[in-house]
């Protein structure tokens, strides 16, 4: 996460349009013993975690589960392969474009928040971000869980009227004449940006090509990496 993406001021207008461009196309129980090595927020969690796990409410064992489903199993590194395979397979790419609700499935990754989704392809002439402007809608199927930094309500409004400045806290940095589309994610749509592929990949597997991908590249708050340099 960049560094003051947590901070920005959160007092700017959220929009309702699903496709924007740059251009405009809790207090603890006192009885909760608190360890100092949690941040407040993990230990308002492990509060309530405690109280319905002792009312029956929840099974801390399944949580884990799920958590683990979703962190190592589901993650970004599905999408990071579907991004390679889009980058090797020219034919896989087009499939992608017409229909990538299909084309992601037939890599076997489907299910929650991820039953209809559309891929957008980073291009010279055009980056993608993703936002939820309303809550936050993210494709768990092949990015996992949303990182805490796409949830901020600075971020789901600033990212729409400030993608450029957005990005540039990131640490991404695009020509000026490269257009910033803003596409915004809903309950019934959910997208996944295919970056460029960087040079000097020729004859990588896809594998290696997948090595490339981050989490925050097939958002858009990121770029490929460079052959050589960790994702």
């Amino acid at each position: 996460m960049p560094k003051d993406i947590g901070t920005l001021a959160e007092d700017s207008l959220l929009h309702d349009d699903h496709e924007h461009d740059d251009h405009h196309d809790h207090d603890h129980h006192h009885d909760h013993h608190h360890d100092n090595h949690y941040s407040d927020m993990q230990a308002r969690v492990k509060a309530l975690e405690t109280v319905l796990t002792e009312k029956g409410l929840i099974d801390p064992a399944a949580i884990d589960v799920i958590v683990d489903t979703y962190q190592t199993k589901v993650g970004p590194r599905n999408g990071a392969r579907v991004v390679a395979k889009a980058w090797s397979d020219p034919d896989f790419a087009d499939w992608l474009k017409r229909d990538a609700t299909a084309a992601i499935a037939s890599l076997g990754y489907t299910g929650r928040q991820g039953e209809h989704m559309r891929a957008v392809f980073n291009t010279e002439e055009t980056h993608n971000l993703v936002v939820c402007t309303l809550c936050s809608c993210y494709p768990w199927s092949v990015l996992g869980l949303p990182p805490t930094w796409y949830k901020a309500p600075a971020y789901r409004s600033r990212a729409v009227i400030d993608p450029r400045g957005v990005l540039g806290e990131f640490g991404v940095s695009l020509p000026e004449e490269q257009k910033i589309r803003v596409w915004d994610s809903t309950a019934e749509l959910r997208y996944l940006v295919i970056p460029q592929r960087p040079e000097g990949t020729q004859g990588f597997s896809e594998e290696q090509l997948a090595d490339l991908v981050s989490r925050d590249a097939m958002i858009g708050a990121g770029l490929a990496a460079a052959p050589g340099a960790a994702a």
